[in-house]
């Protein structure tokens, strides 16, 4: 039973988004993609940390885990004058973002972990213009957003087709079913994909910084188990050979 609970639990965004009906798709991240890693960083750092903290990070462990040199990393990365050995936390204060954006803007270090890598990959890449909205801009799958497009300036805003629909319970609403760039931003489609793929691969490391190194040690324990157990084998035949 309580296998089965530990299943669920990891399962749980997926299938929250699946039993929405959402469509995500696969972020094809590389964690042992130093230059995506520091991309990625750097991307954070100027585009989403002005609201975003990722406060269970210390800037001096991402500079040694991304091989940033600490002359680096206090120069290009640090821009509220934190000292290297401290988390990494901004100054916003959670009222005046809750006032500004209707809700505080949350801590970003687990959210790969909270909602999947796709997810956040598809939503980077689901904006598009909607007028009603204080900051111009709705999200495909996540519907009255109440964050500004923050890498407008990198894609543009796309513009999008509608269509009504009827779900199962004979009730009709408009869905988007195309989104269409009008106003290219400074990227071209498959260069911002990539941007926001570097992005993804930051926020995956941020939740489990040393998840290669478990990855590759899980493999160790496994032989070492296998070579336990063809060694027990052996000594198992040993010791009943004479009661036999």
């Amino acid at each position: 039973m309580k296998k089965i609970m530990i299943a669920l639990v990891a399962l749980l965004p997926s299938l929250v988004f699946a039993s929405a009906g959402v469509h995500l798709d696969k972020a094809n991240y590389d964690l042992s993609d130093k230059s995506s890693l520091q991309r990625g960083a750097k991307l954070f750092m100027n585009y989403c940390f002005a609201c975003h903290s990722t406060g269970y990070q210390r800037y001096q462990r991402v500079a040694k885990d991304l091989d940033i040199p600490d002359a680096l990393m206090k120069k290009h990365l640090i821009f509220n004058g934190s000292k290297i050995g401290e988390l990494m936390v901004n100054s916003m204060d959670k009222e005046e973002g809750a006032k500004w954006f209707g809700n505080a803007p949350p801590d970003l270090t687990l959210e790969a972990r909270l909602r999947g890598p796709d997810w956040i990959y598809t939503y980077l890449r689901s904006f598009y213009k909607d007028e009603s909205r204080p900051f111009g801009v709705n999200n495909v799958i996540f519907p009255d957003v109440g964050m500004p497009h923050i890498l407008e300036s990198l894609q543009g805003v796309p513009t999008a087709t509608f269509e009504m629909v009827t779900n199962a319970d004979g009730i009709e609403h408009k869905t988007v079913i195309a989104l269409e760039s009008d106003e290219q931003g400074e990227m071209s489609s498959d260069e911002y994909d990539q941007v926001v793929l570097d992005l993804v691969n930051y926020l995956v490391y941020a939740g489990e910084p040393n998840k290669l190194e478990r990855q590759n040690l899980g493999i160790w324990v496994v032989a070492f188990l296998l070579i336990l157990f063809f060694v027990s084998y052996l000594l198992k035949k040993e010791y009943w050979r004479d009661i036999h």
